[in-house]
């Protein structure tokens, strides 16, 4: 199992196998697999698909300077850019990922999403990062319980007491990270002698309007480029976490820490390195929409975002004090009016905010359709669901139930097995000890109207998970969230958490052979964060895409540590299934009905030629040669 020791760079320890053994699938002896699953009709090899999602990291800010194992293999990060060297130092293209204050405000007075050189200038240095909250290992209480947090092995549960500041403060520069108060203004190495791996860092901002914001997108010859298109430059990212929210004179908390990463060439963030020289990891997956956690979980399900409405799926208003005005107050810079929860995009004239981005993207070199139906108010922040796990109503200020169709009905209609693994799901709500860990806002089918029909069939704790892995019952579409203490958060959690989860799973589910043989699993995270990623930004409607963030697929199908570059996000999970599983579309809206990116220029392999396009994921396999991997690594 592995092993992380706090204190030193990092150590890797199995007991009783070596992390190659994760790429191999063991004998297995379990019970009978589900045949009904094994039978039904399939465009694939593929009977079991799992996902299991994360929090909060973008691409390059895991991936900064991974170096693919294979010569043959391409990348875009940090790293190949050249806007660092692989020691974490500034490249020669530092430049690139440089980053501006604000001097002015751009838009007269309103909401805006980019500013050109006139309104903004360089900073000398970065804002410091903060600790921003963090003091002692916030899940340490784990440790004191009988037998701890079951969705980690007991040989990790120490993971959970480590990683602490070591600090007096929560508030100020975070001292662990080398030349804290010095830092060049752009991307810079988090880890160091004083900063471990198997650290608690800061939160950053991520939320819908300020994202869009941080981009800087416009299409203007200062903007936009031969292999950007869209105009997104990214360089806004610490500028926007202040000046949306420090009131004038008031002292700035979210700062710096957008712009850190981690640096794989020193042992950073071990599973998913070993994970993408084994398999296959796409470098051009994003987050579906600019925001959080619930609006970036939605479309998992929906391929679309959910809306406030009268519960039997007509739109409503929301009470005015919960509709968001991010036009800065008088005598600001960008200091927003109100900071609050839904936004209606399809009126532009009475809704702050909305005009800006509309006026960017219809200057697009693409026609789209911003997807903001008449009178709907969409949320711009998290917001729980219309149901507590237990099916009971979420109540008064949650998002009303909603009638759209979500991928789990299309199996359902099918009578394909299917379910939804949360962690700590089975005492949420209990009072128990890690009773508040579960992820409602996660759970896309927790906003469905039939939600409460679906639990007993469909809706299960992580432990059962690992019961149907050994067992050979995995259902055909697995959903799998860590819970809060462990899903890879900042502050909240760290990711060599996350990391020990998945391997965890990876483990289970390569024990039992005969089900591992039909089985394909894709690790990715919920968004990036809001930290920093140089990837291109394709908008597909009003709401997105954002970032780039990790997406690995691993299976027998898709081994030799391969890199694609399709653009694809969370609904290309959704029309994977779909394709696999011949289930057809969910809506006329959905973007399950945007075409394969097709690629014409093989120099810009991220840029759709057909924009706006996102992928199914099929070309993240290999289904005609399952070894061909193997061979290519001795070619290498």
């Amino acid at each position: 199992m592995l092993r992380i020791f706090p204190g030193r760079r990092l150590a890797w320890l199995f007991v009783g196998a070596s992390i190659s053994a994760i790429a191999i699938a063991g004998p297995g002896h379990a019970a009978d697999p589900d045949k009904a699953v094994e039978k039904i009709k399939t465009s694939t090899p593929i009977k079991h698909v799992i996902i299991i999602v994360g929090e909060n990291r973008s691409f390059d800010h895991l991936f900064a300077t991974y170096v693919p194992k294979s010569s043959r293999e391409k990348v875009l990060n940090l790293l190949s850019e050249h806007i660092i060297n692989a020691d974490g130092s500034p490249g020669l293209n530092f430049r690139k990922g440089k980053q501006f204050q604000i001097t002015s405000a751009p838009n007269n007075g309103k909401y805006f999403i980019s500013a050109d050189l006139a309104n903004k200038f360089p900073y000398s240095l970065l804002p410091p990062p903060d600790v921003n909250g963090v003091q002692k290992p916030p899940a340490a209480a784990i440790l004191g319980l009988p037998g701890g947090d079951p969705g980690l092995p007991q040989s990790d549960q120490f993971l959970f007491g480590t990683g602490g500041t070591g600090l007096p403060y929560t508030e100020g520069p975070d001292t662990r990270i080398t030349n804290v108060s010095t830092l060049p203004p752009g991307p810079f190495q988090m880890t160091g002698p004083t900063m471990p791996y198997d650290a608690y860092t800061g939160d950053t901002i991520h939320q819908f309007f300020q994202m869009y914001q941080q981009m800087d997108c416009a299409i203007d010859k200062e903007h936009v480029s031969r292999n950007n298109p869209t105009g997104c430059l990214h360089d806004l990212q610490s500028a926007i976490t202040t000046t949306y929210s420090t009131p004038p004179n008031g002292t700035p908390r979210d700062t710096g820490q957008t712009m850190a990463f981690f640096n794989m060439q020193e042992e950073d963030v071990p599973l998913f390195k070993f994970l993408a020289d084994e398999y296959t990891m796409s470098d051009n997956y994003h987050q579906p929409v600019m925001g959080g956690t619930g609006p970036d979980s939605v479309p998992l399900g929906f391929a679309d975002q959910v809306f406030y409405g009268d519960g039997k799926g007509n739109p409503a208003t929301p009470p005015a004090a919960t509709i968001y005005n991010p036009d800065p107050q008088p005598g600001t810079l960008n200091l927003y009016t109100q900071r609050a929860q839904w936004f209606n995009c399809s009126d532009p004239q009475a809704q702050p905010g909305v005009q800006a981005i509309l006026n960017y993207l219809n200057k697009l070199p693409y026609p789209l359709e911003t997807k903001c139906d008449q009178d709907h108010f969409y949320n711009a922040v998290n917001i729980d669901p219309a149901w507590t796990p237990q099916g009971t109503p979420s109540g008064a200020g949650s998002i009303p139930p909603v009638t759209m169709t979500s991928i789990g009905d299309l199996l359902s209609a099918k009578k394909i097995p299917w379910k939804y693994y949360g962690g700590s799901y089975t005492v949420s709500g209990t009072g128990a000890p890690l009773d508040k860990l579960y992820c409602n806002i996660c759970n896309p089918f927790e906003y469905q109207l039939n939600y409460p029909a679906m639990r007993a069939e469909h809706m299960r704790d992580v432990t059962d998970l690992f019961v149907d892995l050994k067992n050979g019952t995995l259902p055909a579409v697995s959903y799998v969230k860590p819970d809060g203490a462990m899903d890879g958060h900042p502050a909240s959690s760290k990711f060599d958490l996350f990391e020990a989860f998945v391997q965890n799973i990876i483990s289970l589910a390569q024990s039992n052979k005969d089900q591992w043989n039909d089985t394909a699993i894709f690790v990715t995270v919920d968004e990036g964060g809001g930290y920093y990623d140089s990837g291109f930004i394709q908008p597909v409607d009003f709401f997105g895409t954002g970032p780039r963030i990790p997406m690995i697929a691993v299976s027998r199908f898709s081994k030799g540590g391969h890199i694609r570059h399709t653009y694809s996000e969370h609904s290309s999970f959704v029309k994977f299934v779909e394709r696999n599983w011949y289930l057809g579309k969910l809506s006329e809206r959905s973007r399950d009905n945007l075409p394969n990116p097709r690629v014409d220029d093989d120099d810009s392999p991220y840029i759709p030629a057909n924009m706006p396009a996102i992928g199914d994921l099929f070309d993240m396999f290999d289904f005609g040669r399952t070894d061909k991997g193997d061979r290519d690594e001795k070619d290498d």
